[in-house]
């Protein structure tokens, strides 16, 4: 698959098949996000991996999942919740640029994950303090987010924004996304 088609797929997914990633993806993945380009080559981002199924299932309640949807249709039912996450913080002090640079080290993850089937999440809205003392997380690392990992169970569209005026997702009667997306000539100038 080329590079566009592996980022028009690549969008959030919220429900998962009960399929697990293998620890040698999770650690391409994590290989991947470590090697990506750093400013400075400070190297600041951090990773906890969770796959153990008794710490996935506690991380459940510590994030929100679609906060812009009605719970009940945004979260994860039992059965359709995430296999994996990776906790991602930054060390303390790591710059102006570290925000940009995790940017970058979570992109080259779900990339890589996207490459071999299986779909992310990225989850800001997150119990920090809970999921510090749950993975023994230092303070000398600020958790930034939580990505979600599973083998996707629902589609996700993009479709141009068009005449609505919102660009919040929506879902169809099956619970599938669909992604609005601005055209070319609002986001972009060609000179």
């Amino acid at each position: 698959m080329d590079l566009s088609s592996l980022y028009r797929g690549c969008r959030s997914y919220r429900r998962f098949q009960q399929d697990p990633l293998p620890d040698d993806l999770l650690r391409r993945m994590i290989d991947n996000a470590r090697i990506a380009s750093s400013a400075h080559n400070a190297q600041a981002t951090r990773f906890v991996v969770v796959s153990s199924p008794k710490l996935v299932e506690a991380m459940h309640p510590l994030v929100v999942f679609a906060s812009s949807l009605p719970r009940e249709l945004g979260e994860p039912k039992q059965g359709e919740q995430p296999t994996a996450f990776v906790v991602v913080s930054k060390t303390v002090n790591a710059g102006d640029y570290s925000d940009v640079d995790l940017g970058l080290a979570v992109d080259a993850m779900v990339m890589t994950a996207w490459e071999a089937g299986f779909g992310s999440c990225l989850l800001g809205k997150i119990d920090i303090p809970a999921i510090r003392a749950l993975l023994d997380i230092p303070e000398s690392e600020t958790i930034r987010l939580v990505v979600a990992f599973g083998k996707p169970d629902h589609k996700s569209y993009l479709v141009e924004q068009g005449d609505r005026p919102s660009l919040k997702y929506y879902l169809d009667d099956d619970r599938n996304y669909y992604v609005p997306k601005r055209k070319m000539e609002e986001v972009a100038r060609f000179l």
